[in-house]
């Protein structure tokens, strides 16, 4: 892990951040960065324990794990859709590929697929929001269907940011 303290500037080593990010995030785009590794490590660690325990036949534990993963996901959604909108607002603002995505010969530039992958993720926390009233700034815009416009995916992700900033300046440092 970097020893490296998050800046607004260089909120991850070698990551400079967009006017945008920065626009968008404020003083708490420096946490997204802390975030990064965070987000990877227990990713990797909860896979890891949920195999162990398969593995070792321990079905009790599995189960435990499964039900402990599943009410994490809505803080998993919320993390990771912020990560993904502040590279992308890194790279700088445009279009999203269609939904669905038909597979083309012509390559996809790396800040299309970005830009799409933030929508995405912000558009599954849009989803498990209104499934479980779980929003704290209210105004859940639509999950992302098939067929959806640009301005649908903009909403998402902003809607990710509102609840994002609002859980930051609520409860700090969580």
């Amino acid at each position: 892990m970097s020893t490296q303290q998050p800046s607004l500037d260089e909120p991850w080593p070698g990551w400079v951040a967009s006017e945008a990010a920065q626009a968008a995030y404020g003083k708490h785009l420096a946490r997204i960065g802390q975030l990064i590794p965070a987000v990877l490590y227990a990713h990797v660690m909860d896979r890891q324990g949920l195999a162990a325990a398969h593995n070792a036949g321990r079905r009790k534990v599995v189960d435990a794990q499964v039900g402990s993963i599943a009410m994490e996901c809505r803080e998993d959604l919320l993390e990771a859709a912020v990560v993904l909108d502040a590279l992308a607002l890194c790279h700088g603002h445009g279009s999203y590929l269609p939904r669905p995505y038909q597979e083309t010969s012509i390559p996809t530039p790396a800040e299309v697929e970005l830009r799409t992958d933030a929508s995405d993720v912000a558009g599954e926390l849009a989803r498990h929001d209104q499934q479980y009233g779980a929003s704290t700034t209210g105004d859940i815009p639509a999950p992302l269907e098939d067929g959806c416009t640009d301005k649908e995916r903009d909403a998402v992700r902003a809607y990710a940011r509102r609840e994002w900033i609002t859980r930051q300046e609520r409860w700090p440092g969580i």
